[in-house]
C-alpha cells in the first residue's frame, strides 16, 4: 500500500488516515507532497489521486481519496486492528463524531490551521471559533462520560484519529479548554491524543 500525504506539519487531513494505518501494523510506503506550491502540488498529488488532493491510499489498483473513506476501508481490511469500537452503540457514536469532525467546525479550521512547525503562542480567536471550541468540549465530555475513556469511545479508534489534529490546534494556539466549560476531562483527553506513539512519530518527522 502507498499513502499520499501532504506536508506533515500542516496536513490535518493526511494525519488522520496515517494514524489509522499505523495502528493496523501493516507495511506501507508514504509519498509526502509539499503543500502550498500551487499547480506543482496539484500535479504531484494528481499522479495518484483522482481528486488531486491529499490524502489518497493506493492498494494495488484501488485508489481511495478521502480520509474517512480510507479509514473505513482500513477498518474492513484489518478487522483485527479494531479501528472502530466493538460495541454497536459506541461504534455508532464513534462514526457520528468522526463524520461531525470531517464536515464541520469551519471557523476553527480556518482560523487555527494545524501548524506543527510553529511554537505555541496565544491567539485571540473569534466568537465563531469560540463557539466551535465550546461545542467540541461539550462533545468530548459527553462521549468520555458515556464510554468511561481513556479515549473518546473507550479504546483508541478512528474517532480519535479524527480529533488528533484538533488537539494540536488547541496546543499551538494555547486555547485553554477550562475557559470553555471543561472540568478537566477534555483537556486530559487532548493531552492523551498528543502522547500516542503514532502521533509522536508523525510529529518528529514533521519537525525534522
Amino acid at each position: 500500500m502507498e499513502l499520499v500525504i501532504g506536508t506533515k506539519a500542516w496536513s490535518s487531513w493526511s494525519l488522520r488516515p496515517w494514524l489509522a494505518l499505523k495502528r493496523t501494523g501493516a507495511a506501507f510506503s508514504e509519498i509526502e507532497v509539499t503543500l502550498r506550491q500551487g499547480e506543482v502540488t496539484t500535479a504531484e498529488i494528481g499522479k495518484i489521486s483522482p481528486s488531486k488532493l491529499a490524502p489518497a491510499l493506493k492498494d494495488g489498483d484501488l485508489v481511495i481519496w478521502d480520509s474517512l473513506a480510507i479509514c473505513e476501508y482500513l477498518a474492513e481490511k484489518f478487522p483485527e486492528a479494531k479501528l472502530w469500537p466493538a460495541d454497536p452503540a459506541l461504534r455508532a457514536l464513534a462514526r457520528s463524531t468522526a463524520a461531525e469532525m470531517h464536515s464541520g467546525f469551519q471557523a476553527l479550521r480556518g482560523e487555527c490551521a494545524m501548524a506543527l512547525d510553529v511554537a505555541p503562542h496565544k491567539l485571540d480567536i473569534s466568537e465563531a471559533t469560540q463557539k466551535d471550541v465550546r461545542k467540541i468540549v461539550e462533545r468530548w465530555n459527553q462521549l468520555l462520560t458515556r464510554s468511561g475513556g481513556p479515549f473518546l469511545l473507550g479504546e483508541w479508534s478512528i474517532a480519535d484519529a479524527f480529533w488528533t489534529p484538533v488537539a494540536t490546534r488547541f496546543r499551538t494556539y494555547q486555547i485553554q479548554l477550562a475557559d470553555y466549560g471543561d472540568a478537566g476531562a477534555a483537556q486530559a483527553y487532548a493531552d492523551r491524543l498528543l502522547q500516542t506513539p503514532e502521533f509522536l512519530e508523525w510529529e518528529r518527522a514533521a519537525k525534522a
